[in-house]
C-alpha cells in the first residue's frame, strides 16, 4: 500500500448535521467528518464553502480527537453571509487544518485562569474552557467574565448555569446598556474587572473579542497590576492562508496564523500594529 500523503491544502469533507441559532447574527454549525480530526484548544481551522471560498475560524467544541466539530460564526462578511443564508443541514463543506499553536494549557497548571470574552469572542474561549474544566484539579480557580451588547447577543446562554456550577469556577456577565428585565451588571466587559477578587500575581488571563475590546481589556489589566507575560490575547485578524505564506497577519515578526492566534502580550506589546 502506498504511504498516505497529507495535503495541507486539501479540505476534509465535513457534513453539516446541526445549525444552532445562538443570536440573531451568530450561529453554531455542527459538522460530521469522514475521519477523526484532532485539534488543541485555541487552534483554528479553515472552513471551505464550495464555490465561494474559505475563511479561518476557531472551533468552539471540545478539543481533542473526534469526528465531530463545532464552529460558531458571526454574520460579518461575504462568506459568513453565505453560510448564514444558504447553508443548511445536510450540506457538505470542508475543514482544513488545524493551524496555530493554541492556548498554553500546561503553563496554567497551578494558577488561576481569568477568561475575558466579548460577543462572539466567547466561541474560541469555549474550547479553552472545556480544557480547563477537564483539568480543574490542576488549577486554583477559573474566573469567567463575559460581556455582550444585550441578553439577546449572548452566545451559549444554555450553558451558563452549568459553567457557574463547575468546581472552582465563577461566572460574571455584563451587557453594554440597560435592557428590560436585566438585573445584572451594565457596562462594557471591563467593568467586570473592577474590584477583581483574584490573586493577580498567580493568575494568567486569556481574552478574546473585538479588537477594540482586547485593547481596553489589556490596558485595564495592566492598570490592575498584571504583567504582560500573564496576558494572552486571542487574535484572528487578517488571517488568510493559515501557513504564514500570504504575510497578511503579522504583528512585528510574528504571524498570528503560525505563532498564535493566541499571543502573549509580552511578545507583541512593543510593535505599533498590535491593536490595529
Amino acid at each position: 500500500m502506498p504511504e498516505k500523503i497529507e495535503n495541507i491544502y486539501y479540505p476534509l469533507p465535513a457534513k453539516v448535521t446541526n445549525i444552532i441559532d445562538e443570536t440573531p447574527t451568530i450561529k453554531t454549525y455542527r459538522f460530521k467528518l469522514n475521519e477523526p480530526f484532532t485539534f488543541r484548544a485555541g487552534q483554528f481551522v479553515q472552513l471551505t464553502v464550495p464555490n465561494y471560498g474559505e475563511a479561518p475560524f476557531t472551533p468552539s467544541s471540545k478539543p481533542g480527537t473526534s469526528d465531530e466539530l463545532e464552529i460558531t460564526i458571526l454574520n460579518a462578511g461575504r462568506l459568513t453571509e453565505i453560510l448564514h443564508n444558504k447553508t443548511i443541514e445536510g450540506d457538505t463543506l470542508g475543514i482544513r487544518g488545524p493551524f496555530g499553536k493554541g492556548y498554553p494549557m500546561d503553563k496554567f497548571k497551578g494558577h488561576n485562569v481569568l477568561v475575558v470574552g466579548g460577543g462572539v469572542g466567547l466561541a474560541p474561549l469555549r474550547s479553552g474552557l472545556y480544557s480547563l474544566f477537564e483539568n480543574v484539579d490542576e488549577l486554583k480557580r477559573i474566573s469567567i467574565k463575559y460581556g455582550a451588547r444585550s441578553p439577546n447577543d449572548q452566545v451559549f446562554r444554555y450553558q451558563y448555569e452549568e459553567w457557574s456550577k463547575m468546581p472552582k469556577t465563577d461566572l460574571s456577565l455584563a451587557i453594554d446598556v440597560p435592557y428590560p428585565g436585566w438585573s445584572g451588571t451594565v457596562g462594557v466587559v471591563t467593568v467586570l474587572l473592577d474590584n477583581l477578587d483574584i490573586d493577580i500575581p498567580n493568575t494568567y488571563v486569556v481574552s478574546c473579542g473585538p479588537e477594540i475590546m482586547l485593547k481596553f481589556v489589556t490596558y485595564k489589566l495592566l492598570d490592575l497590576g498584571f504583567k504582560p507575560e500573564q496576558i494572552y490575547l486571542s487574535m484572528n485578524r487578517r488571517m488568510s492562508c493559515g501557513l504564514g505564506l500570504c504575510h497578511r497577519c503579522n504583528i512585528g515578526p510574528y504571524y498570528l496564523c503560525k505563532d498564535g492566534p493566541d499571543m502573549c502580550y509580552a511578545k507583541i506589546k512593543d510593535y505599533p500594529n498590535v491593536f490595529s
